[in-house]
């Protein structure tokens, strides 16, 4: 007999949990859907017009299907919508362990034990459980034990349904996303959750698998895209040697269409929630399975990322620091803290790390981000050291430095030659994202340095 999906609820209301299930209720009309979450501050901002979670397109989205088929509500109250629901989503963070066996690599799964042991306490009748959290493989079988000690007469189908949103275009992925993938061990549970996705969704976009296999394609997706930035970031240091130029460089390995041309752009490093995490989730799978040379060739991915972090900070540092190397008394502009353009997401952005050496050898940071919260700047670095600039200019005025982290399309078009009087003479201008007109910084009389070019004096 066929499963239908009508009632659906979603135990997580971050980065993911949020839009999928807007995209869903959007575009299935007819199913229900509920997104609970602990955080009550969290769920008072869906339920309001400043989403707590920034993406292009998001908000439309939300504002359709909010109050139609579409509610956010705490969790004691969602008890109530778990028990009613034929699927559950679990959209929770999966963060890398920070103490106990496998800390600084090992998924840490307690957030999803937890959401296991809600759904085991309040499902009726037979539901699908659906791993969207990105888990190392073979989780479900911790889901599993948790469920097994659910009401007699309570049943349960796993599946892992993981997500492959890239921040700032998460809205464009799940509308018109590459692939969907569901693993599972019952077809018809695969079947029903799929049967959703084909209403916008072609059916050849839809991949199924075993359950282990969609557990270990999220963490290799990932895995594989992180190796393309750290190969193109390693070339980027020696481009700067050289005086060859990264983006002819990747422009003409791109061109091949075994390559392809996609994250083949130099940059200070990777970030957000995911690459580094599933990289370091990987590297403990390996591990695990005595897999040792396995885990060091993926741990070689992590470091270099680690490393241009590190000599970024320290290009920015060279010029303007003293005889013995400090940067006390000097203010540098940091324009750009989250991890990516169109997102206020700061999870693992490279900002917090080169900002972070930056403060440690004595330097004052003016930091700016179109996006990101004072708040959640100052969360990462403190406030000792840090003013949070409420404009480009505010950044720059008074700047020894300035470095570009963030690929914000505004920062492209700054006019130079108007802002040029606010630095100190000599300020050298650090592009780690490649997206400055290099010919419009040098005729304002400044010294530019861009990822894999090296030095740009000016006209």
């Amino acid at each position: 007999m066929a499963l239908s999906l009508r009632k659906i609820a979603c135990i997580g209301a971050g980065y993911v949990g949020g839009p999928t299930m807007a995209v869903i209720a959007d575009r299935c009309p007819d199913i229900d859907v509920t997104v609970l979450d602990l955080n009550a501050e969290r769920i008072a901002a869906w339920n309001s017009e400043d989403l707590p979670v920034y993406e292009p397109g998001l908000a439309e989205v939300v504002s359709r299907a909010r109050g139609r088929n579409l509610r956010f509500v705490g969790q004691a109250e969602g008890a109530a919508y778990v028990a009613a629901a034929d699927a559950v989503f679990i959209s929770v963070n999966t963060p890398t362990k920070t103490e106990g066996e496998g800390a600084g690599k090992a998924s840490d799964l307690r957030y999803v034990e937890s959401c296991a042991r809600f759904i085991a306490a309040h499902a009726t009748g037979h539901t699908i459980v659906i791993e969207k959290s990105t888990m190392p493989v073979r989780a479900a079988d911790c889901v599993k034990s948790i469920l097994a000690t659910a009401r007699p007469g309570v049943t349960f189908d796993i599946l892992s349904n993981p997500e492959f949103l890239a921040e700032g275009t998460a809205i464009r992925d799940l509308e018109q996303p590459d692939r969907v993938l569901i693993g599972g061990e019952r077809p018809e549970s695969i079947a029903a959750l799929a049967e959703i996705y084909r209403r916008w969704v072609p059916a050849e976009r839809i991949l199924s698998t075993g359950l282990w296999s969609a557990e270990l394609s999220k963490l290799v997706a990932n895995a594989f895209l992180a190796q393309r930035v750290s190969s193109i970031n390693s070339i980027s240091a020696l481009c700067e040697v050289t005086g060859a130029d990264v983006e002819e460089v990747a422009a003409v390995v791109g061109a091949d269409s075994r390559i392809g041309p996609k994250f083949l752009r130099a940059s200070v490093g990777f970030g957000g929630s995911c690459f580094q995490k599933d990289l370091l989730s990987l590297i403990y799978i390996s591990e695990s399975y005595g897999l040792t040379e396995v885990a060091a060739y993926w741990q070689q991915v992590v470091d270099l990322n680690q490393w241009q972090k590190r000599r970024f900070a320290d290009l920015i540092a060279a010029p303007i620091a003293d005889g013995a190397g400090s940067l006390r008394g000097r203010r540098i502009a940091i324009l750009g803290f989250a991890f990516k353009k169109d997102t206020n997401d700061v999870r693992e952005t490279p900002a917090i790390d080169v900002c972070r050496r930056l403060l440690a050898r004595g330097a004052t940071l003016a930091v700016h981000d179109y996006r990101v919260t004072p708040e959640s700047v100052r969360s990462e670095l403190g406030a000792l050291g840090v003013e949070v600039a409420a404009t480009p200019e505010a950044a720059l005025a008074g700047a020894d430095g300035v470095a570009v982290l963030t690929e914000w399309s505004a920062y492209a078009t700054l006019d130079w030659a108007r802002l040029a009087g606010r630095l100190k003479v000599g300020a050298v201008i650090h592009d780690g994202r490649n997206i400055l007109d290099a010919a419009a910084v040098r005729r304002a009389g400044l010294t530019l340095r861009s990822i894999g070019r090296g030095a740009q004096p000016n006209a």
